[in-house]
């Protein structure tokens, strides 16, 4: 309240100036005559610039500052000088100088001195210090003093002075203020909106309003920004998309042990279905729905076999298989779509997804207990391994990946199965980017696909290319809670290698 009281002192007695006397040549004049600071002066001027009460002009004078070193200079003279007059004229040892002056004149000075050759250096087994010339001109001082007079110097001097970190530049600005076409001796304030009670009171016929700028640039929205996991996401979205592929719903991050594990033909007693590799719900702990015949069909296959298979051999519990859980892999999306083929009538197709997946892993620079899958599925009639080769040849190049190696390995719901190897440039070695099979019968059949139907499958993690993309060495620095939001807000556009694509 004090600072607007101040504030509204300074217009009142700046407009009370310019009623008297027109003109005011400078804002100075009106901020020492009123006591007060001239930033108050300034701040009162561009307010009634704003109602146009006031015209303005503001004038910058550019000088130059003493440092503190200077202004001693001014009273006592440079530190060359007094280094001068402080030896005599038989000379004296440097260690006296410096125990018998203080360092700005015993080092700076000194050190100015040589340089203008006043003095000399003897040097014996005691270094003594002799004057080289009878009389000197303390310039520094002078040119000091002309400066404080408001006098020129040349640029040589200048910048020697400066260099020396005596002088440095000063801008002082100020305004000369005139009348502006709707002077007042008293500021009315504007209004800002047209509002419902000026209408219904009619007082919008006196009211004075303030002029919209329609050229000003309104505030920067803050808006939000792609993390690059989803960079990178969109495109692995789009190779799939152009490849003719169609994305899966995977909004489920829940999901029961039955189609996670059951419906793949995973048996219950699979290290995988440990609590120590899953998280597993608390509430709801259950699920309770389940298509009756396909659970039938799936218990008898995991117990006894069929479809060409001997099955586990083992006494399969409904228990296990109503377990809620945290999906583990998003092939179960993938076996809810197959199954849904399988109910509405065989056709080919082709799906995708990439989303979360969480499993209950120590957490490490290159493991997190949540991590976002890449799936592909292809489903059709005649599909073999060659076909699955093929695939992941075309599907890897498209993201600049053309050196491929595929190694056999074992998946419960994959036979054959295969893991994906690339050479990597700058590691000069192989190194193993996905997994990859065939989908057994004893996992299709029991579905109700067709016998001669086949599925091949592939999946890689979405946040290993994005680390290498990006340069990550920590994917705890890339995904959680630790994450730098500065790197969110300025990581740049992501661009896979689409090979053969303009």
């Amino acid at each position: 309240m004090a600072d607007d009281n101040l504030k509204l002192e300074v217009e009142t007695k700046l407009l009370l100036f310019l009623s008297t006397n027109g003109v005011i040549m400078d804002s100075r004049t009106l901020a020492i005559e009123g006591g007060f600071d001239h930033k108050l002066v300034s701040g009162a001027v561009r307010s009634l610039q704003s109602y146009e009460m006031v015209t303005s002009e503001e004038i910058t004078i550019n000088s130059w500052t003493l440092s503190e070193e200077a202004v001693s200079f001014l009273q006592s003279g440079s530190a060359e000088a007094r280094c001068w007059q402080a030896v005599p004229t038989e000379g004296i040892s440097l260690a006296d100088l410096k125990a018998n002056n203080s360092a700005e004149v015993a080092e700076v000075g000194f050190k100015q001195a040589m340089q203008h050759k006043w003095l000399a250096l003897e040097k014996g087994a005691e270094p003594r210090i002799v004057r080289k010339v009878d009389s000197i001109v303390d310039q520094v001082k002078e040119q000091l003093d002309l400066l404080s007079a408001g006098q020129e110097l040349s640029k040589l001097d200048l910048d020697k002075l400066k260099k020396r970190k005596l002088i440095s530049p000063l801008a002082t600005k100020y305004f000369k203020i005139e009348k502006g076409v709707k002077f007042a001796l008293q500021k009315v304030k504007l209004a800002t909106d047209f509002t419902q009670e000026m209408l219904l009171k009619g007082t919008y016929k006196d009211q004075q309003f303030k002029e919209y700028n329609y050229n000003s640039l309104g505030q920067n929205p803050s808006g939000g920004h792609l993390h690059p996991l989803l960079k990178v996401r969109k495109e692995f979205r789009e190779i799939f998309i152009s490849m003719g592929f169609e994305e899966m719903p995977t909004n489920n991050f829940v999901e029961s042990s039955f189609w996670n594990f059951d419906a793949l033909f995973q048996p219950q007693q699979h290290p995988a279905r440990d609590a120590h590799d899953t998280f597993f719900m608390t509430a709801p702990k259950t699920s309770n729905t389940f298509p009756a015949e396909y659970l039938e069909r799936v218990k008898t296959t995991h117990k006894s076999g069929g479809y060409g298979s001997i099955g586990y051999n083992y006494d399969w519990k409904l228990a296990e298989a109503q377990k809620n859980l945290m999906r583990t892999h998003t092939t179960a999306v993938s076996s809810r779509m197959l199954y849904k083929i399988a109910q509405e009538g065989f056709r080919p197709a082709k799906y995708f997804s990439i989303d979360r997946v969480f499993r209950n892993e120590s957490v490490d620079p290159t493991h997190l207990a949540e991590f976002h899958q890449i799936e592909g599925v292809i489903c059709d009639k005649g599909l073999s391994l060659s076909h699955l080769i093929g695939v992941l040849y075309q599907f890897f190049q498209r993201i600049g990946i053309t050196q491929l190696r595929f190694k056999p390995a074992y998946n419960p719901y994959t036979e054959p199965s295969m893991e994906i190897f690339s050479f990597h440039p700058q590691l000069k070695k192989w190194v193993e980017i996905g997994n990859s099979g065939m989908f057994r019968p004893e996992m299709l059949e029991p579905m109700g696909l067709p016998p001669d139907v086949s599925v091949i499958a592939w999946g890689l993690s979405l946040e290993r290319p994005t680390m290498i993309l990006y340069e990550v060495a920590n994917i705890r620095d890339l995904f959680g809670h630790k994450v730098n939001l500065n790197m969110v807000k300025s990581n740049p556009v992501c661009r896979l290698q689409l090979k053969g694509q303009a």
